[in-house]
């Protein structure tokens, strides 16, 4: 508690982690995302993890229906929304209890204790109130009655009823916070008048409970201690801040505009990945159509109708969607149609965890359909990364006329990072060939499933064209005329085309690149959002001395042409991913090299301590495989 009379001090810390829970009517996410947007706005590098519950209104007050927003902000490059946070602001008991077991040891809590009555304690499981049984003497805890000093602060507001009273706590929340962290109000405030314009008791309400809460902190010195976080050092250029679906969108539609097509996207509403749909929703004005459809398996044909027409096609589903889409999927792979398939994985199987992390459809999406059915595979690595996945499926797609998938994860679709926005006149256009009648003189005859040489790509005749009417469908083709045919050796050539079209894009695809030295005791294999904890891992690793290298694989079919070579340089490979180890056991099938998995299916992403106690643990005993 602070001693009366001494000045707040003004602390420089390097990076902060803080946390914001409460009833998934509190607001959390609200509330972290305006923080997020302030620290982004003053310069600080940031990652965020929201994390709330799948039911649409769990029963208030219990631990089933706590809502959480983790922020990571620092003044240095960071990867991760940090492994625990330091900061806890818990808004009932249940917030407390469901955050409690990650909190840094000694680091502070704010609640509010309004909140602590017997029947809260009760819904949240617990026995004795924490406040009062010295359950948390090992923290800096800060009792605040936010609900009873928000109500104070703006009850004499007219036209607001008494719900709308306490909906505006969890700016007093954020307000007490922006004080402990040294930020202005002002973005806050002018998001609150644009977003509430035409609800004037409700910015009201709200711009007073921040206020309220920002003038506790200052005016009650309940703390002797501010931080300030400085601004990252990034690289020069114009940042904003971007989620993974932001980031999807903006990619579709810079591919399109790369290659001059309309864009049309189909898609059903499913978590984590109706994000996508929402924001290609608003961006009408870049030749963007957007077609919510009656189900999955309609999501996919007519995103296969949209890419049979000429234009840029995608859809966006999470895990059970992709199951739907199967027999669609395989359509779109028999016709050699360029489709992006965005697949946000989430937790499984069947509903599952359909708000939390999960990396297990790796093995549905390359072989989860009938027949030999081979498609392209990428994961982008971080949110942003996003943006440049995307548009190399459009180009991958369109090069091998195929479907391509984009296999990313409710983390990567929700979390948010700076992100520098590219030059549009550095970026290499998409070319893309419709052929025409003139194309085909002299004797050459218009073939619709002839081969490009170099590609193996057949041709993207638009349906319509004079003289190069051709006929698509899912029965077995002819090679070249692609007229239905059952004959044994047509179907076996068709089948190896299709095969070896997706495997030469192994030419085209960048090597793999290793994060450390080129050789060494242990190699950190990862895909998609395990990126970050990967990188910090080893980076700690490495500063203790350990010969140990990262690499991470953004293509997965096919796999980059150097990685059997990187991989038999390191005399043991590490893979941890958040399945059972699906792509340990595709690299130990195909490279024939031991492979020690670190899987994690807690529908949570993984922490740096995680994998760097797996390395500790692997570097410790001799050569040979680490069991799980």
């Amino acid at each position: 508690m602070a001693e009366p009379g001494k000045p707040v001090q003004i602390k420089v810390v390097d990076d902060v982690v803080i946390r914001f829970a409460g009833d998934s009517g509190d607001g959390m996410q609200l509330t972290g995302t305006q923080f997020t947007n302030t620290a982004a706005i003053i310069g600080n590098d940031i990652s965020t993890l929201p994390d709330y519950p799948a039911e649409i209104r769990a029963p208030a007050g219990t631990l089933a229906g706590v809502s959480g927003f983790q922020v990571h902000l620092a003044s240095a490059d960071i990867h991760t929304p940090g492994d625990e946070p330091h900061v806890l602001i818990a808004m009932n008991p249940a917030a407390l209890k469901a955050s409690l077991r990650n909190l840094a040891p000694g680091g502070t809590i704010i609640v509010n204790t309004d909140e602590f009555t017997r029947g809260n304690l009760r819904k949240a499981e617990y026995e004795s109130n924490p406040l009062e049984d010295d359950s948390l003497q090992n923290y800096m805890v800060h009792t605040v009655p936010i609900t009873t000093l928000n109500r104070n602060a703006v009850e004499d507001i007219e036209g607001l009823f008494a719900k709308g009273i306490n909906r505006s706590r969890n700016f007093f929340a954020l307000g007490l916070t922006f004080w402990m962290y040294d930020r202005s109000l002002d973005n806050t405030i002018a998001w609150i008048e644009k977003k509430f314009q035409k609800r004037p008791e409700i910015v009201e309400a709200n711009r007073r409970a921040l206020q309220a809460g920002y003038n506790y902190g200052n005016t009650t010195r309940t703390f002797q201690i501010r931080y300030r976080v400085k601004p990252a050092h990034l690289p020069p250029g114009i940042y904003r801040k971007i989620t993974g679906s932001e980031a999807i969108a903006l990619g579709m539609v810079t591919a399109s505009e790369l290659a001059d097509k309309p864009l049309v996207y189909c898609s059903y509403p499913i978590t984590p990945a109706s994000d996508i749909l929402h924001n290609l929703a608003s961006l009408k004005h870049f030749d963007v159509r957007t077609f919510q459809a009656e189900d999955e398996i309609a999501a996919m044909g007519a995103a296969i109708g949209a890419a049979f027409g000429g234009a840029f096609a995608a859809t966006g589903t999470s895990g059970p969607g992709v199951a739907l889409k199967s027999e669609a999927i395989n359509l779109a792979v028999a016709l050699e149609l360029p489709v992006v398939i965005v697949d946000v994985q989430r937790g499984g199987p069947s509903t599952g965890l359909p708000t939390k992390v999960e990396q297990s459809d790796l093995l549905q999406v390359m072989y989860g359909r009938n027949g030999e059915s081979p498609v392209v595979v990428l994961a982008p690595s971080t949110p942003s990364d996003c943006f440049d996945i995307t548009i190399e499926a459009f180009r991958l797609a369109v090069r091998g006329m195929s479907p391509v998938f984009v296999l990313a994860d409710g983390y990567l679709a929700n979390s948010a990072e700076p992100w520098a926005l590219p030059d549009p006149e550095s970026m290499e256009p998409i070319a893309v060939k419709h052929p025409k009648p003139e194309d085909f003189q002299n004797g050459s005859k218009f073939l619709p499933y002839g081969r490009d040489p170099e590609t193996m790509g057949r041709p993207w005749a638009i349906p319509g064209t004079p003289q190069l009417e051709h006929r698509v469908g899912g029965l077995g083709k002819q090679p070249g005329t692609g007229n239905v045919s059952h004959m044994p050796e047509d179907h076996q050539q068709m089948v190896a085309e299709r095969a070896a079209k997706v495997a030469s894009l192994v030419d085209v695809i960048p090597d793999l690149k290793v994060i450390g030295e080129d050789t060494g005791d242990l190699l950190v294999i990862g895909w998609g959002s395990t990126y970050g904890a990967i990188l910090q891992a080893v980076q700690r690793a490495q500063r203790d001395g350990k010969r140990v290298s990262a690499a991470h694989l953004r293509y997965l079919n096919p796999f980059p042409g150097n990685l059997g070579d990187v991989m038999a340089r390191f005399d043991r490979i590490l893979v941890p991913e958040m399945n059972m180890g699906q792509l340990a056991m595709l690299l130990q099938a195909r490279y024939l090299q031991e492979i020690n998995s670190l899987p994690k299916v807690q529908g949570q992403p993984f922490k740096i301590s995680e994998i760097r106690n797996k390395i500790d643990e692997i570097l410790s005993q001799g050569l040979g495989t680490v069991g799980d």
